[in-house]
């Protein structure tokens, strides 16, 4: 596991912030966009329980956690940020990671779509993880089977899809995940979903290129 990131500066994560709102609003120009349209998710898994006062002080609202342990100890500590789930999830953690956010992003197997049947309260929205690439050992839905997952998702786990998430394969430049983000976008559009977490630290400009309306932010933030 990576060390744990401590002793930010609140000026230094906001001016970090700053910077990449401004470069999503320059994505969005050049996309026709409003970058009212895209919200910056801090992906926090890294970040010290102790540091995420810093970042409700230089701006950040709207936060990502990858594990569930770790989102209950973070979320008791700083419930009023937005708390969003993105990592694996695995189907044991369902029922604690429900209460505690907004959307999970990484709804991608069947046991989870059965336990979100059983615990997910009338109006729970979730994303669909989809493996856009077909990578082997990937976790995420295939796109042709999307269609009948989404339809699982509503009639058995009993929650709406608002969206889709995915991460592309690793790139040497931002504009080697392009066409993934539009394969996405193309797959979203054609199953009239309207949420797409998608670009990170190192492609998230592009994403916003191609429609992202979450990008998952980390370490751009907090260095």
């Amino acid at each position: 596991m990576a060390e744990l990131i401590r002793g930010l500066d609140p000026a230094k994560v906001r001016r970090n912030l700053l910077a990449v709102q401004d470069e999503i609003a320059a994505a969005c120009d050049r996309a026709g966009r409003s970058a009212e349209d895209v919200d910056v998710l801090a992906a926090v898994k890294y970040v010290a329980l102790e540091e995420l006062a810093v970042l409700w002080e230089a701006g950040v609202t709207l936060v990502g956690e990858n594990r569930a342990q770790e989102l209950a100890k973070k979320q008791a500590e700083l419930p009023r940020f937005t708390w969003d789930f993105i990592g694996h999830l695995q189907s044991r953690k369902v029922k604690q990671v429900l209460p505690l956010v907004r959307w999970i992003h990484s709804v991608a197997s069947d046991s989870v779509v059965r336990e979100l049947g059983r615990h997910a309260p009338p109006g729970t929205q979730v994303l669909v993880e989809v493996n856009i690439a077909g990578e082997e050992g990937k976790s995420g839905i295939a796109p042709e089977a999307l269609g009948e997952f989404v339809a699982r998702c509503r009639e058995e786990g009993g929650v709406e899809v608002v969206g889709l998430m995915t991460m592309p394969p690793l790139a040497e430049r931002p504009e080697d995940s392009r066409r993934w983000f539009a394969a996405l976008a193309e797959l979203a559009a054609t199953h009239g979903l309207r949420e797409l977490s998608m670009g990170t630290t190192q492609d998230f400009a592009v994403a916003v290129e191609e429609g992202a309306t979450v990008v998952r932010i980390g370490t751009r933030l907090y260095r």
